[in-house]
């Protein structure tokens, strides 16, 4: 990025989940590209599922910013991915002003941080339905609990009937908050949902459609002038840090099952001169030998467990690579180099054993947290005493877990968490190491 550019931004966000936030993200990426925008969407928060709807609708790749994560450089550098840009949109995450306790790397990962870091303005969406002038109050209250955080204005969803709108607009005039669109109930662009949220873009055949109606939505009911007269200058850039890759050649996991690896790390890796080999274990393809690394990044395992047990070629694949260089695995990658998943009726499938755990759907335990972790033995590209810092999100439960502990893992409030990873070091001298938590950040 040129140096001083500045790109204008906005934050959407809301009072919680389930606002219908990630649908106007959607249509409002699509509703200016089609005007011919550059609009370089940003998510808030350790979501690895929503950037990749973002990409669907604005043909530009989305990128994660945590606050509680990532390091003020990362952060800040972040911004350069926008290049070329003429406005950057970011999601946010729950509600404004939810975070976790105590603070991370520059904050406790709260929309708000981030849009006070960045400068950038929020739009926030309300689900008007259920009341009328007490909207006003909730929009009026975001506006005034944080100094830095300047909300633009709202754009007001599931509006029932023209009566309904007059009596919301009325209390965001007596508010002071400008009224930036209003959206009726439409039920055709609700997003399915899955045991982990929000399915997956790629298994979603009829995401554009999705997004066509969402932009249409957008047009008719939003004032994109407007909206685009409200975005401010984001903070200066900072030279985009350097991420270090786990290796020059990097056999990467990637299909249905294997695809929860966050996107600013991809393209650190790539930008600091890796190259990254894709291959799918559920098409029963193995890692390239000629790579330096194997890394399983997380998914859906438990929901392919028949598939993955009679992929032959992939788990004598792995084993051969895993014999003299390192492979890595994230929460279902973890998973999957381990000796068995039980799935959800109880059916034990075999994996590719490069450690002994043993996991099940069957029993189901949700984990939920930011992670930060000491490794005591080293992954690719970090050393043993790095501080790493991640996100866990999962159902399943250990059943075995023999193997030596990979790091010493506690969560935002410095807890202990028992989820420490595991590693072997395999006959031919390699190193096998898996976590529950995906990367974000090292400290």
């Amino acid at each position: 990025m040129i140096p001083g550019l500045q790109i204008p931004g906005l934050l959407i966000a809301a009072p919680a989940s389930g606002t219908g936030k990630t649908t106007v993200m959607l249509g409002l990426l699509a509703a200016l590209r089609e005007r011919g925008l550059q609009v370089q969407p940003f998510k808030n928060g350790p979501d690895y599922i929503d950037p990749a709807f973002h990409r669907a609708a604005s043909g530009r790749w989305s990128f994660n910013l945590d606050t509680w994560a990532m390091p003020g450089a990362l952060l800040d550098g972040m911004l350069a991915l926008a290049e070329g840009a003429d406005l950057v949109l970011a999601e946010g995450s729950m509600g404004l002003f939810d975070g976790v306790a105590a603070p991370g790397a520059v904050g406790n990962g709260a929309s708000a941080d981030l849009a006070a870091r960045m400068g950038w303005p929020v739009v926030l969406v309300i689900d008007a339905s259920g009341q009328a002038q007490t909207a006003a109050a909730v929009a009026q209250g975001l506006a005034r609990f944080r100094p830095g955080v300047r909300v633009a204005g709202v754009i007001l969803n599931r509006i029932a009937s023209p009566r309904h709108e007059a009596l919301v607009r009325t209390g965001m005039a007596e508010a002071g908050i400008t009224v930036l669109g209003v959206l009726p109930k439409r039920a055709a662009i609700l997003m399915p949902e899955r045991h982990l949220g929000l399915v997956q873009a790629e298994e979603q055949p009829a995401l554009q459609a999705l997004i066509a109606e969402a932009a249409a939505l957008m047009r008719e009911g939003v004032d994109l002038d407007a909206l685009l007269a409200a975005a401010a200058a984001s903070a200066t850039p900072a030279p985009m840090q350097r991420i270090l890759p786990p290796g020059q050649r990097i056999a990467l996991a990637r299909d249905a099952a294997f695809s929860f690896v966050y996107p600013h790390l991809l393209h650190g890796w790539r930008a600091a001169g890796a190259e990254v080999l894709t291959f799918s274990p559920l098409g029963d393809e193995a890692p390239d030998p000629s790579a330096d690394v194997c890394w399983l990044p997380g998914g859906y395992p438990e929901l392919h467990g028949a598939t993955l047990a009679q992929a032959d070629r992939f788990r004598t694949g792995l084993r051969a690579f895993a014999e003299a260089k390192p492979v890595h695995g994230e929460c279902g990658g973890y998973m999957a180099m381990g000796e068995a998943i039980v799935d959800k009726e109880g059916t034990r499938h075999r994996m590719a054993g490069l450690l002994g755990l043993v996991t099940s759907y069957e029993k189901r335990k949700m984990h939920l947290g930011y992670r930060s972790s000491t490794l005591a033995k080293p992954i690719p590209g970090h050393a043993p005493g790095s501080l790493l810092r991640g996100h866990e999100f999962h159902y399943s439960t250990i059943l075995t877990q023999p193997d030596a502990p990979l790091a010493q893992v506690s969560d935002a409030t410095g807890a202990a968490v028992p989820e420490t990873g595991s590693t072997r070091l395999q006959p031919g001298g390699g190193l096998s190491t898996g976590t529950f938590f995906h990367l974000i950040a090292s400290a």
